[in-house]
């Protein structure tokens, strides 16, 4: 063996240079305690020759981080989390600092680290080059702080929306004109429609300030493509948020981190969010629990607190350490899964590509009462991001509340379909509550109230249905409102001509959303059990019931949608391999959207206004006197005029009534995607 002076012990064993200066280049020290410069052990082994250089001790080839040319990767050395191979080679699991052996480790000397301080805990972020290095997560990363209330203060005096005076509209339609005095309805629809008032700014100056999580997978499986698409997107997240929104960074592999603190989008807040982003790697597994627990700390935990705050959650692969959507949701904070207005935190959940675990991300966004988005092409990532925050930067209304009451006697409320939003109908029939929680601007809901409508004891005389009122708390007063609508009442002839017979369609439209919304949940649970041929018999047959109601035969643009939804659907359950791949995410996108009635990304985006050619279709339609509905990358004109209803029947369609693209899509949503369109793949920033 060997022996050397402290001289030599200071220098490379193989190049002889000095290791005491930094030179920007990671150490290796062997089991023997001899050290070299990396890349020199690297050339020096590249044939397998795993003895020391100076000393000829054996090395075990499992205990060094780093493959030489003629080794092949072992079943036993693969990763067990459905990764790629690491890019440098097989490394021990245990420990990248040093492998399984305690004896081995790695030092760095980066030049010059700058030195960046966040509040209560600064760290130094090295400078060297992310490939040059034998692992991916870094070694100084910056220490996580033992809570997060580091939060930056909000500003003295936030700007907040002026919103329309008129506040919260409220809108009722019966399904006809009138119902004779001898009948009685067992289950009468009456629709009830709450509309939010628009931004006046439609620019976004002035809206209620947002405090916004990402939660983001920097997994192995995210390098390449997929990681560089991701930090666009939320770069186009930094660039849009004002400077009273505050945006926080958690990212997670095999362990969660905080990368950026809860801060003012500021333009210093800007550039320090963007250098976060721009350090992001991938790394190894995949624990979608860690990373949701520090992003529902990061807003549990502040000092201060914005009226709206949200978390953004993307993955595009299987949590590696919890095996079922119920276990994971048991993990996390009971927080999340409240249905208290006063606290809500939505987590938006984005599954991205065929590898994800859309169960998992839509039991996350469904028991927060978020959204689940599904993101079938990577080149959608931002402008999916895009049509969410539209939609968050515009919340104009928090803690709204629907009351329905039975307006006289005999009346009583049979059922409300509401979807994800809690409903309880109480008083013998009497009352019926939705929490609807908040509304972006423009937004509307809408809920049909099915009602047991008895015999009148006289004739000629009108019914009084339902009284309706509406509570909400204004975001820009911070006040509590209460709006009473008009009441509900409906004629009761001796005879009932055929005029007021007619179905409205307005009434029929939302009877045709509500049977999609439960052939689709209907279907999906089939075909979980591999029943693909019931699933799609189900959809075969209620999409022959679609096409047969009064809104689908007058051309209604929503239900034209809606069979478009069916009928892909369908296709995507041709067989259990598709249905695993894209149809399992499709059809969940697709229950999460209808049940909150909010836009989602939904896979194939030819019926949304993240369609590439939307922007087209919006201009024309602009345009003025002609509708034009979208589907199949097709505008199918239809004219504006009556149907050959009788006086006082609702027409077909209005403007107001038309999708322009897609279900549920907001004017600042429409906005927001439209401005990540302009920008394309050029934006770098």
């Amino acid at each position: 063996m060997s022996s050397r002076t402290a001289s030599d012990q200071n220098n490379c064993g193989i190049c002889l240079s000095s290791m005491a200066t930094p030179k920007g280049q990671a150490i290796f020290t062997a089991q023997c305690s001899h050290s070299f410069h990396y890349p020199c052990i690297v050339q020096n082994v590249q044939h397998g020759n795993l003895s020391c250089p100076i000393c000829r001790a054996i090395w075990d080839k499992h205990n060094v981080p780093f493959q030489p040319n003629n080794w092949t990767t072992s079943p036993s050395q693969q990763n067990n989390s459905g990764d790629p191979p690491h890019p440098w080679g097989v490394f021990p699991q245990q420990n990248n600092l040093g492998g399984n052996s305690p004896n081995i480790s790695f030092s760095f000397h980066p030049q010059q680290p700058p030195h960046q301080t966040y509040h209560q805990y600064s760290y130094q972020q090295p400078s060297w080059n992310y490939p040059s290095f034998p692992f991916v997560q870094q070694t100084q990363a910056p220490p996580q702080p033992p809570s997060f209330s580091d939060d930056e203060p909000l500003l003295s005096t936030s700007p907040m929306q002026s919103n329309d005076p008129q506040g919260i509209t409220i809108k009722t339609q019966t399904e006809s004109l009138a119902i004779s005095a001898a009948e009685s309805h067992p289950r009468y629809p009456v629709l009830v429609s709450i509309c939010a008032p628009s931004l006046q700014d439609t620019d976004g100056h002035g809206s209620t300030p947002v405090d916004l999580v990402t939660v983001l997978d920097v997994s192995g499986s995210m390098c390449g493509l997929k990681l560089d698409l991701v930090k666009r997107a939320v770069k186009f997240i930094i660039q849009n948020l004002g400077p009273s929104d505050r945006l926080s960074i958690v990212t997670f592999s095999t362990t969660a981190r905080r990368v950026f603190p809860l801060r003012r989008m500021s333009v210093e807040g800007r550039e320090s969010a963007v250098r976060a982003v721009n350090s992001l790697r991938p790394d190894n597994m995949t624990n979608i629990v860690a990373g949701l627990e520090i992003g529902i700390r990061v807003l549990e935990e502040r000092r201060e607190r914005n009226p709206v705050a949200s978390i953004m959650l993307l993955s595009d692969g299987v949590d590696s350490y919890c095996h079922s959507p119920s276990q994971l949701l048991g993990q996390l904070p009971a927080s999340i899964r409240s249905n208290c207005m006063q606290h809500e935190i939505p987590v938006h959940t984005f599954g991205f590509g065929s590898d994800h675990d859309p169960n998992t991300m839509h039991a996350i966004s469904n028991a927060s009462g978020g959204t689940f988005s599904f993101i079938e092409s990577v080149g959608m990532i931002q402008d999916s991001f895009a049509l969410c925050i539209g939609g968050l930067l515009s919340v104009v209304a928090q803690e709204v509340r629907l009351t329905v009451r039975a307006a006289s006697r005999g009346v009583k409320i049979v059922a409300i379909p509401s979807g994800r939003y809690v409903r309880n109908i109480s008083d013998e029939g009497l009352q019926g509550v939705v929490d609807v929680g908040s509304l972006y601007a423009e937004e509307e809901k809408q809920f049909l109230v099915y009602l047991l409508v008895p015999q009148s004891s006289a004739s000629d005389t009108r019914t009084s249905l339902l009284d309706v009122s509406c509570v909400y708390r204004d975001l820009a007063s911070n006040e509590l409102i209460q709006m009473q609508g008009e009441l509900v009442e409906i004629p009761r002839p001796v005879v009932c001509s055929p005029a007021d017979q007619v179905v409205s369609l307005e009434v029929d439209r939302q009877r045709n959303r509500i049977l999609v919304s439960e052939t689709i949940a209907e279907a999906q649970g089939l075909a979980e059990i591999g029943n693909l041929e019931a699933a799609r018999a189900i959809l075969t047959q209620r999409r022959e019931t679609l096409l047969t109601t009064p809104a689908a035969r007058a051309g209604d643009a929503l239900s034209n949608l809606l069979e478009t939804e069916l009928q892909e659907i369908m296709d995507r359950m041709a067989t259990m391999d598709l249905y695993t791949h894209t149809g399992r995410a499709y059809a969940l996108s697709g229950m999460s959207s209808h049940s909150l009635q909010r836009a989602t990304t939904r896979g194939d985006t030819t019926t949304s206004c993240l369609s590439a050619s939307f922007g087209a279709a919006q201009a024309s339609y602009s345009a003025g006197g002609i509708n034009y509905l979208q589907r199949g990358g097709i505008f199918q004109q239809q004219q504006q005029q009556q149907q050959s209803l009788s006086a006082g029947a609702t027409p077909f369609a209005s403007p107001a009534s038309l999708p322009l693209g897609g279900a549920y899509e907001t004017s600042s949503m429409v906005r927001m995607v439209q401005k990540s369109k302009d920008l394309g793949t050029s934006y770098t920033k």
